[in-house]
Protein backbone atom coordinates (compact mmCIF):
# COMPACT_ATOMS: atom_id res chain seq x y z
CA UNK A 1 0.00 0.00 0.00
CA UNK A 2 2.92 2.15 0.71
CA UNK A 3 4.58 1.44 -2.52
CA UNK A 4 1.14 2.46 -4.46
CA UNK A 5 0.95 5.76 -2.23
CA UNK A 6 4.45 6.91 -3.42
CA UNK A 7 3.04 6.45 -6.85
CA UNK A 8 -0.06 8.50 -6.32
CA UNK A 9 2.05 11.20 -4.63
CA UNK A 10 5.24 11.28 -6.48
CA UNK A 11 4.33 10.69 -10.25
CA UNK A 12 0.47 10.62 -9.85
CA UNK A 13 0.23 9.86 -14.09
CA UNK A 14 -1.95 7.35 -15.38
CA UNK A 15 0.73 6.53 -18.45
CA UNK A 16 3.34 5.84 -15.89
CA UNK A 17 1.05 3.37 -13.82
CA UNK A 18 0.20 1.87 -16.84
CA UNK A 19 4.07 1.27 -18.13
CA UNK A 20 5.02 0.11 -14.70
CA UNK A 21 1.86 -2.61 -14.84
CA UNK A 22 3.08 -3.63 -18.47
CA UNK A 23 6.33 -3.91 -16.88
CA UNK A 24 5.14 -6.57 -14.11
CA UNK A 25 3.78 -4.69 -11.01
CA UNK A 26 0.62 -6.12 -9.67
CA UNK A 27 -1.58 -4.13 -7.32
CA UNK A 28 -2.80 -5.67 -3.90
CA UNK A 29 -6.45 -5.90 -2.94
CA UNK A 30 -5.57 -2.24 -0.55
CA UNK A 31 -3.70 -0.92 -3.57
CA UNK A 32 -6.44 -1.47 -5.68
CA UNK A 33 -9.30 0.18 -3.75
CA UNK A 34 -6.70 3.37 -3.00
CA UNK A 35 -6.42 3.27 -6.83
CA UNK A 36 -10.35 3.53 -6.73
CA UNK A 37 -10.66 5.92 -4.69
CA UNK A 38 -8.43 8.18 -5.30
CA UNK A 39 -9.09 8.25 -9.42
CA UNK A 40 -11.81 9.59 -11.27
CA UNK A 41 -13.83 6.87 -13.52
CA UNK A 42 -12.59 8.81 -16.71
CA UNK A 43 -8.97 7.87 -15.19
CA UNK A 44 -10.01 4.34 -14.25
CA UNK A 45 -11.27 3.76 -17.72
CA UNK A 46 -8.18 4.87 -19.55
CA UNK A 47 -5.56 3.49 -17.25
CA UNK A 48 -7.81 -0.35 -17.88
CA UNK A 49 -7.68 0.85 -22.08
CA UNK A 50 -4.08 1.70 -21.80
CA UNK A 51 -3.41 -2.21 -20.59
CA UNK A 52 -5.85 -3.48 -22.94
CA UNK A 53 -4.53 -1.87 -25.93
CA UNK A 54 -0.72 -3.18 -24.76
CA UNK A 55 -1.56 -6.87 -23.87
CA UNK A 56 -4.70 -7.47 -26.60
CA UNK A 57 -4.31 -4.43 -28.79
CA UNK A 58 -7.46 -4.16 -31.39
CA UNK A 59 -8.17 -8.23 -31.56
CA UNK A 60 -11.88 -9.34 -30.24
CA UNK A 61 -11.92 -12.87 -28.86
CA UNK A 62 -15.55 -13.89 -29.75
CA UNK A 63 -17.53 -16.97 -28.40
CA UNK A 64 -20.84 -18.57 -28.13
CA UNK A 65 -22.75 -21.18 -26.46
CA UNK A 66 -25.34 -23.36 -26.42
CA UNK A 67 -27.37 -24.65 -23.68
CA UNK A 68 -27.01 -28.09 -24.33
CA UNK A 69 -28.57 -29.06 -21.21
CA UNK A 70 -31.70 -26.90 -19.21
CA UNK A 71 -33.06 -26.63 -16.23
CA UNK A 72 -33.87 -28.79 -12.80
CA UNK A 73 -30.83 -28.13 -11.42
CA UNK A 74 -30.34 -29.83 -7.91
CA UNK A 75 -27.70 -26.58 -6.89
CA UNK A 76 -29.19 -23.47 -5.23
CA UNK A 77 -28.04 -20.55 -6.49
CA UNK A 78 -29.65 -17.23 -5.66
CA UNK A 79 -29.25 -15.56 -9.26
CA UNK A 80 -29.98 -18.64 -11.27
CA UNK A 81 -33.50 -19.53 -13.58
CA UNK A 82 -32.50 -22.68 -14.04
CA UNK A 83 -32.15 -23.57 -9.93
CA UNK A 84 -35.02 -26.24 -8.77
CA UNK A 85 -35.20 -24.41 -5.88
CA UNK A 86 -36.11 -21.43 -7.82
CA UNK A 87 -39.86 -21.04 -9.90
CA UNK A 88 -38.61 -19.97 -13.24
CA UNK A 89 -40.19 -20.02 -16.74
CA UNK A 90 -37.72 -22.32 -18.28
CA UNK A 91 -37.05 -24.87 -20.44
CA UNK A 92 -36.72 -28.32 -19.30
CA UNK A 93 -34.65 -30.70 -21.76
CA UNK A 94 -31.76 -33.01 -21.36
CA UNK A 95 -28.79 -33.04 -23.01
CA UNK A 96 -29.11 -32.44 -26.71
CA UNK A 97 -27.90 -34.58 -29.56
CA UNK A 98 -24.76 -34.46 -31.53
CA UNK A 99 -26.12 -33.32 -34.98
CA UNK A 100 -27.67 -30.35 -32.63
CA UNK A 101 -24.68 -29.30 -31.65
CA UNK A 102 -23.42 -29.68 -35.25
CA UNK A 103 -25.89 -27.43 -36.60
CA UNK A 104 -25.23 -24.83 -33.90
CA UNK A 105 -21.67 -25.27 -34.18
CA UNK A 106 -22.00 -24.52 -37.91
CA UNK A 107 -24.10 -21.37 -38.23
CA UNK A 108 -21.47 -19.46 -35.15
CA UNK A 109 -19.14 -20.79 -37.65
CA UNK A 110 -20.32 -19.02 -40.46
CA UNK A 111 -20.39 -15.98 -38.74
CA UNK A 112 -17.32 -15.56 -38.11
CA UNK A 113 -17.20 -16.86 -34.33
CA UNK A 114 -13.89 -18.71 -33.26
CA UNK A 115 -14.84 -20.26 -30.11
CA UNK A 116 -18.14 -22.62 -29.69
CA UNK A 117 -18.79 -23.71 -25.96
CA UNK A 118 -21.56 -26.78 -24.41
CA UNK A 119 -22.73 -25.51 -21.30
CA UNK A 120 -25.06 -27.59 -19.22
CA UNK A 121 -27.12 -27.08 -16.13
CA UNK A 122 -26.65 -29.00 -12.89
CA UNK A 123 -23.94 -29.82 -10.67
CA UNK A 124 -22.01 -31.90 -12.63
CA UNK A 125 -22.32 -34.41 -15.22
CA UNK A 126 -22.36 -38.33 -15.23
CA UNK A 127 -20.19 -40.67 -16.99
CA UNK A 128 -22.67 -41.69 -19.96
CA UNK A 129 -23.62 -37.79 -20.60
CA UNK A 130 -20.26 -36.96 -20.71
CA UNK A 131 -19.28 -40.30 -22.94
CA UNK A 132 -22.53 -38.68 -25.00
CA UNK A 133 -20.64 -34.74 -24.99
CA UNK A 134 -17.28 -35.97 -25.89
CA UNK A 135 -19.18 -37.65 -29.25
CA UNK A 136 -21.06 -34.10 -30.05
CA UNK A 137 -17.13 -32.62 -29.29
CA UNK A 138 -15.39 -34.75 -31.72
CA UNK A 139 -18.06 -34.14 -34.46
CA UNK A 140 -17.40 -30.76 -33.95
CA UNK A 141 -13.64 -30.84 -34.30
CA UNK A 142 -13.97 -32.85 -37.56
CA UNK A 143 -16.63 -30.91 -39.24
CA UNK A 144 -15.97 -27.21 -37.96
CA UNK A 145 -12.64 -25.26 -37.38
CA UNK A 146 -14.23 -23.90 -33.99
CA UNK A 147 -11.92 -24.08 -31.02
CA UNK A 148 -14.12 -25.83 -28.18
CA UNK A 149 -14.84 -25.13 -25.06
CA UNK A 150 -16.88 -26.74 -22.07
CA UNK A 151 -18.67 -25.86 -19.15
CA UNK A 152 -20.17 -28.68 -17.32
CA UNK A 153 -20.29 -28.12 -13.71
CA UNK A 154 -18.02 -29.86 -11.03
CA UNK A 155 -16.45 -32.54 -13.35
CA UNK A 156 -13.85 -35.03 -12.38
CA UNK A 157 -10.15 -35.37 -13.66
CA UNK A 158 -11.11 -38.44 -15.37
CA UNK A 159 -14.08 -36.84 -16.85
CA UNK A 160 -12.08 -33.91 -17.77
CA UNK A 161 -9.36 -35.71 -19.16
CA UNK A 162 -11.87 -37.32 -21.70
CA UNK A 163 -12.98 -34.00 -22.58
CA UNK A 164 -9.56 -32.86 -23.30
CA UNK A 165 -8.85 -35.78 -25.79
CA UNK A 166 -12.30 -35.30 -27.74
CA UNK A 167 -11.27 -31.67 -28.45
CA UNK A 168 -11.94 -29.35 -25.56
CA UNK A 169 -9.26 -26.71 -25.32
CA UNK A 170 -10.79 -24.64 -22.57
CA UNK A 171 -13.09 -25.43 -19.21
CA UNK A 172 -15.26 -22.45 -18.07
CA UNK A 173 -16.51 -22.99 -14.26
CA UNK A 174 -17.38 -18.92 -13.10
CA UNK A 175 -16.56 -18.64 -9.56
CA UNK A 176 -18.81 -16.07 -9.26
CA UNK A 177 -18.00 -13.86 -6.33
CA UNK A 178 -15.59 -13.59 -3.59
CA UNK A 179 -15.05 -15.96 -1.41
CA UNK A 180 -15.68 -14.16 1.43
CA UNK A 181 -19.28 -13.54 0.10
CA UNK A 182 -20.11 -17.35 -2.12
CA UNK A 183 -21.23 -18.67 0.78
CA UNK A 184 -24.43 -16.15 0.91
CA UNK A 185 -24.88 -17.04 -2.74
CA UNK A 186 -24.95 -20.70 -2.94
CA UNK A 187 -25.15 -23.20 -0.22
CA UNK A 188 -25.32 -26.80 -1.98
CA UNK A 189 -21.56 -26.47 -3.12
CA UNK A 190 -18.54 -24.42 -2.42
CA UNK A 191 -16.24 -22.48 -3.99
CA UNK A 192 -13.39 -24.53 -3.13
CA UNK A 193 -14.94 -27.64 -5.13
CA UNK A 194 -15.06 -25.10 -8.19
CA UNK A 195 -10.78 -24.38 -7.80
CA UNK A 196 -10.73 -27.80 -7.61
CA UNK A 197 -12.41 -28.23 -10.79
CA UNK A 198 -10.43 -25.69 -12.92
CA UNK A 199 -7.46 -26.97 -11.09
CA UNK A 200 -8.08 -30.53 -12.57
CA UNK A 201 -8.91 -28.89 -16.07
CA UNK A 202 -5.11 -27.28 -15.70
CA UNK A 203 -4.02 -30.47 -15.11
CA UNK A 204 -5.13 -32.41 -18.03
CA UNK A 205 -4.23 -29.70 -20.84
CA UNK A 206 -6.69 -26.86 -21.02
CA UNK A 207 -6.58 -23.55 -20.28
CA UNK A 208 -9.79 -22.43 -18.04
CA UNK A 209 -12.02 -19.52 -18.72
CA UNK A 210 -13.48 -18.15 -15.28
CA UNK A 211 -15.09 -15.18 -13.96
CA UNK A 212 -18.60 -14.22 -12.63
CA UNK A 213 -21.53 -11.89 -11.79
CA UNK A 214 -21.38 -8.21 -10.52
CA UNK A 215 -24.50 -7.09 -8.83
CA UNK A 216 -25.59 -9.73 -6.48
CA UNK A 217 -25.11 -7.11 -3.43
CA UNK A 218 -21.66 -7.75 -2.64
CA UNK A 219 -18.95 -4.69 -2.04
CA UNK A 220 -16.78 -3.18 -4.43
CA UNK A 221 -14.12 -4.62 -1.56
CA UNK A 222 -15.74 -8.09 -2.50
CA UNK A 223 -15.15 -7.30 -6.77
CA UNK A 224 -11.60 -6.75 -6.34
CA UNK A 225 -11.20 -9.46 -4.00
CA UNK A 226 -12.71 -12.28 -6.90
CA UNK A 227 -10.42 -9.91 -9.65
CA UNK A 228 -7.41 -11.21 -7.52
CA UNK A 229 -8.59 -14.49 -6.92
CA UNK A 230 -9.01 -14.58 -10.49
CA UNK A 231 -5.61 -13.05 -11.40
CA UNK A 232 -4.08 -15.74 -8.48
CA UNK A 233 -5.54 -19.01 -10.51
CA UNK A 234 -3.70 -17.60 -13.92
CA UNK A 235 -7.28 -17.40 -15.32
CA UNK A 236 -6.55 -15.89 -19.00
CA UNK A 237 -10.39 -15.50 -19.97
CA UNK A 238 -12.77 -13.95 -17.43
CA UNK A 239 -16.06 -13.24 -17.96
CA UNK A 240 -18.09 -10.65 -16.71
CA UNK A 241 -21.83 -11.12 -15.93
CA UNK A 242 -24.01 -8.26 -15.24
CA UNK A 243 -26.90 -9.55 -12.79
CA UNK A 244 -30.73 -9.38 -14.26
CA UNK A 245 -32.68 -10.27 -11.96
CA UNK A 246 -34.97 -12.89 -13.22
CA UNK A 247 -38.14 -13.20 -11.64
CA UNK A 248 -38.77 -16.12 -9.61
CA UNK A 249 -35.06 -16.38 -8.50
CA UNK A 250 -34.21 -15.33 -4.82
CA UNK A 251 -32.13 -11.98 -6.48
CA UNK A 252 -35.20 -10.94 -8.32
CA UNK A 253 -36.12 -7.42 -6.25
CA UNK A 254 -31.42 -6.33 -6.14
CA UNK A 255 -31.74 -3.17 -6.83
CA UNK A 256 -29.23 -2.37 -10.38
CA UNK A 257 -25.70 -1.14 -10.00
CA UNK A 258 -25.16 2.46 -11.30
CA UNK A 259 -23.45 3.14 -14.58
CA UNK A 260 -20.76 4.87 -12.51
CA UNK A 261 -19.82 1.66 -10.43
CA UNK A 262 -20.46 -0.83 -13.81
CA UNK A 263 -17.85 1.02 -15.49
CA UNK A 264 -15.53 1.38 -12.47
CA UNK A 265 -16.09 -2.63 -11.97
CA UNK A 266 -15.38 -3.62 -15.34
CA UNK A 267 -12.04 -1.43 -15.60
CA UNK A 268 -10.70 -2.62 -11.97
CA UNK A 269 -11.07 -6.29 -13.55
CA UNK A 270 -8.41 -5.81 -16.75
CA UNK A 271 -6.16 -3.27 -13.94
CA UNK A 272 -5.43 -5.98 -11.77
CA UNK A 273 -6.01 -8.69 -14.61
CA UNK A 274 -3.97 -7.15 -17.27
CA UNK A 275 -3.00 -9.75 -19.57
CA UNK A 276 -6.05 -11.90 -19.66
CA UNK A 277 -9.23 -11.40 -21.90
CA UNK A 278 -12.01 -9.32 -19.84
CA UNK A 279 -15.17 -10.92 -21.30
CA UNK A 280 -18.86 -9.86 -21.87
CA UNK A 281 -21.09 -12.19 -20.82
CA UNK A 282 -24.50 -12.29 -19.39
CA UNK A 283 -26.94 -9.41 -18.65
CA UNK A 284 -25.86 -7.17 -21.65
CA UNK A 285 -29.43 -6.87 -22.48
CA UNK A 286 -29.06 -4.28 -18.95
CA UNK A 287 -25.52 -2.84 -19.90
CA UNK A 288 -26.82 -2.09 -23.94
CA UNK A 289 -25.89 2.03 -23.16
CA UNK A 290 -22.58 1.42 -21.93
CA UNK A 291 -20.96 -1.18 -24.11
CA UNK A 292 -19.12 1.22 -26.32
CA UNK A 293 -17.82 2.80 -23.48
CA UNK A 294 -16.99 -0.94 -21.99
CA UNK A 295 -14.83 -1.57 -24.79
CA UNK A 296 -12.92 1.34 -24.03
CA UNK A 297 -12.12 0.57 -20.41
CA UNK A 298 -11.02 -2.77 -20.80
CA UNK A 299 -12.88 -5.33 -23.22
CA UNK A 300 -11.15 -7.84 -25.03
CA UNK A 301 -13.41 -10.60 -25.20
CA UNK A 302 -17.33 -11.48 -26.00
CA UNK A 303 -19.98 -13.99 -26.07
CA UNK A 304 -21.84 -13.40 -28.80
CA UNK A 305 -25.44 -14.31 -29.48
CA UNK A 306 -27.73 -15.53 -26.41
CA UNK A 307 -26.91 -16.56 -23.30
CA UNK A 308 -28.78 -19.52 -21.91
CA UNK A 309 -31.76 -18.63 -20.86
CA UNK A 310 -31.76 -14.78 -21.34
CA UNK A 311 -31.52 -12.72 -24.62
CA UNK A 312 -27.82 -11.38 -25.23
CA UNK A 313 -27.08 -9.29 -28.24
CA UNK A 314 -27.63 -10.17 -31.98
CA UNK A 315 -24.20 -11.50 -33.72
CA UNK A 316 -24.04 -8.85 -36.38
CA UNK A 317 -24.58 -6.00 -33.86
CA UNK A 318 -21.97 -7.01 -31.90
CA UNK A 319 -19.73 -6.99 -35.15
CA UNK A 320 -20.85 -4.02 -36.47
CA UNK A 321 -20.12 -2.72 -33.05
CA UNK A 322 -16.54 -4.07 -33.08
CA UNK A 323 -15.80 -2.67 -36.74
CA UNK A 324 -16.98 0.96 -35.70
CA UNK A 325 -14.62 1.05 -32.32
CA UNK A 326 -11.49 -0.59 -34.97
CA UNK A 327 -11.33 -3.88 -33.32
CA UNK A 328 -10.80 -6.97 -35.43
CA UNK A 329 -12.54 -10.47 -34.61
Amino acid sequence: MREFKNILTEMYNISELAKRIVDGLRLTQDAVLELIAEVSTDELCQLANLLREHFSGKKVDTCSIINARSGRCSEDCKWCSQSSFHKCDVKIYPLVDSQTCLEMGQYNAQKGIKRFSLVTSGRSMSDSEVDSACESFEVLRKMTSLKLCASMGLLNKNQLKRLFDSGVERYHCNIETAPSYFGELCTKHTQQEKFQTLEWAKEVGMTICSGGIIGMGESMEQRVEMAITLRDMGVKSIPLNVLNPIPGTALENTPPLSDEEILRSFAMFRIVNPEADIRFAGGRIKIKHLQHRLMNCGISAAIVGDMLTTIGCGIDDDFKMFADLGREV
